[in-house]
Parts: structure tokens; C-alpha cells; sequence
């Protein structure tokens, strides 16, 4: 297990280099130019040549070699910048640091992301063992056709929805913001439903294929009901392909979700991150990007240990 854990760490710096080369060469790749407004105003000719020298804008390599430096902090270690882990100026929000707009933004992301994955593992696991167990039945297929309609649905027209009748007429949660438990709700469930959806499917097939495998057999011959059999020793080895999705999943969910974001009117990153692309932010991309590749790398060594704790042959 600590085998694991370390080679992982090691190929964390690897992959995140990967991730934020890619991401450069597309972002650098968009036409316009971050320095021009939204109205299509571009500063003085000699004032934009001023900030593409100070962001390193003139130089691709230059303005590669010089954010990867400070994101890493191994300018910082080198004694050229004076913070280490530092994502920069955001360019289209002068008055705001990539890392301010991270530390506003990411605690509510990951709150409402964290909220939504703990809903979708109550509601689909529930949804799937109840399936998995009556093949076949009414449960089973209203739990079939749940899962179809909450894969189907897009998040916006769930979230309108939901705004319309629970916030708008019956006045039980607020319309939008953030701030307390009766904010986190809607948006929460909203975000969770796609997730709970695809965690119903996976659980009700590893439900269905281990309660006809061999040893459930035996168990219940030995005179084990059928419930307890299920959650004794099939639901155990049923949740492994939900790890599996479980960890990409958290990693999406809690980096924010633009679309839950903007009709909930959610202060989170999902939203900075749609601007930074439109409007060509090369450095609040970069920053969002590093953050998001780097909590799916430890959400997927997550996994990995829930696997070996969930089936202790696998470490071998």
C-alpha cells in the first residue's frame, strides 16, 4: 500500500506537466488576445506592448518556462520570485490574483461538489441494491427509469426546474446564493443527479452478478436470507466499479460545475473558468487547470487504496 501511495506521488509531478503543456499549447492556440475588452477595445499600442513584455505574452516559450516556474514554486526555490506556488495575474481581472480567485472560489466548488458526490452514493447505491436484488421487479424498474431520466436530463433543465417549483412556489429554500445549509440543497441534488444516475446502473449490474455468482449461492444455502447476503458480502465487492467512477466523479463535481453555478448563482470556480476561456485568460486557465489535474491524480490514488481496503487480493 505505501508502495503505492509513493509511486503515485512521484508520477503526480509528471502528469500534472502533461496536463499543463496540452492545456498551454490549446490556450495559446485560441484567437484574441486577453488584453482586449469585452466590448472589442484594445489598450494603446505602446501600453499593450508594455503588458505583453510583463505578462511574457511576446514569447510562448518565454511565458511557458516563466508560469510553469512560479506555479511549481521552483522559482521560489531558485530565489527569482518571492511566493512560491504562485498562479499570477489573472489578465482579464487586473485587480485580482489567480490565486485569490482560487481561494474565493474553490472552498464553495468543492463544498457543493462534495455535497453532491455524499447524495449521489446515498441515492444510487440505495436505488441500485434495491434493483440489483428484485430483478426483474417494480422497484427494479422504477430504478432503471430513474437512472435513464437522470443521465438524460440536461443539469439546466433540472436545476430551472427545480428553482421554479421548490424556490419559486413552494418558497421552501431560497431562489440562489450561498451562505447556509438552505442554499446548498438545491444545487446540491441538481448537480448530484447525473452522478447518482450512473452509481444506480453500476451498483444494480455488480449487485446482479455477484448475487448469482457461486458463494452468494452457498451462503444462502447455509440458510442466509437474501437481504443479508446482499449486504453481508455482495454489496462489498459490488461497489468496486463504483470506486472506479467514484474518483474522476469527485474530481469534477467539486472543481465546480458551470452550469448548477450559474443558475443557482453559486460564487464558485466553474463560472471564473468559462470566462477565463472565452476571454483568453492564459493565466487563470493555467491555474484552474493545475488545480483541477492535481486533485483528480489524488482522487484517483484515493481509489486505489479504497480498492485495496475494499479487496485486500488486489495488494498482492
Amino acid at each position: 500500500m505505501l508502495t503505492l501511495i509513493i509511486r503515485r506521488l512521484l508520477q503526480l509531478p509528471l502528469i500534472v506537466f502533461v496536463v499543463y503543456t496540452l492545456t498551454f499549447c490549446l490556450a495559446w492556440l485560441v484567437p484574441g488576445s486577453p488584453l482586449e475588452s469585452a466590448d472589442g477595445r484594445r489598450p494603446p499600442a505602446e501600453v499593450e506592448e508594455a503588458m505583453r513584455r510583463q505578462y511574457r505574452l511576446d514569447s510562448p516559450v518565454a511565458f511557458f518556462v516563466d508560469y510553469l516556474g512560479k506555479a511549481s514554486g521552483a522559482s521560489w526555490v531558485l530565489g527569482r520570485h518571492p511566493r512560491p506556488f504562485d498562479l499570477g495575474p489573472s489578465l482579464r481581472h487586473p485587480d485580482w490574483s489567480v490565486n485569490e480567485i482560487l481561494a474565493a472560489g474553490l472552498p464553495v466548488s468543492m463544498t457543493l461538489g462534495l455535497t453532491a458526490i455524499l447524495m449521489a452514493c446515498v441515492l444510487g447505491i440505495g436505488a441500485g441494491v434495491i434493483g440489483g436484488v428484485r430483478v426483474g421487479g417494480f422497484a427494479d424498474f422504477a430504478t432503471l427509469v430513474i437512472a435513464l431520466v437522470g443521465i438524460s436530463l440536461p443539469s439546466f433543465v433540472v436545476g430551472a426546474v427545480l428553482l421554479i417549483v421548490v424556490a419559486g412556489w413552494l418558497r421552501l429554500v431560497p431562489v440562489g446564493g450561498w451562505g447556509t445549509l438552505s442554499h446548498l440543497i438545491l444545487p446540491a441534488f441538481t448537480l448530484s443527479l447525473p452522478y447518482a444516475a450512473y452509481i444506480a446502473r453500476l451498483t444494480r449490474f455488480g449487485m446482479i452478478e455477484q448475487m448469482r455468482s457461486d458463494y452468494i449461492r452457498t451462503a444462502r444455502a447455509k440458510g442466509l436470507s437474501r437481504g443479508r447476503a446482499a449486504f453481508t458480502h455482495a454489496l462489498r465487492n459490488a461497489l468496486l466499479p463504483v470506486l472506479t467512477f467514484l474518483g474522476p466523479a469527485t474530481a469534477a463535481a467539486m472543481t465546480g460545475s458551470f452550469v448548477v453555478e450559474k443558475v443557482f448563482s453559486v460564487p464558485g470556480i466553474g463560472r471564473h473558468f468559462v470566462d477565463a476561456v472565452l476571454g483568453k485568460d492564459l493565466t487563470l486557465i493555467m491555474g484552474v487547470v493545475l488545480v483541477y489535474s492535481t486533485l483528480l491524480v489524488l482522487f484517483n490514488l484515493g481509489v486505489d487504496v479504497l480498492y485495496r481496503w475494499v479487496d485486500p487480493r488486489l495488494a498482492a
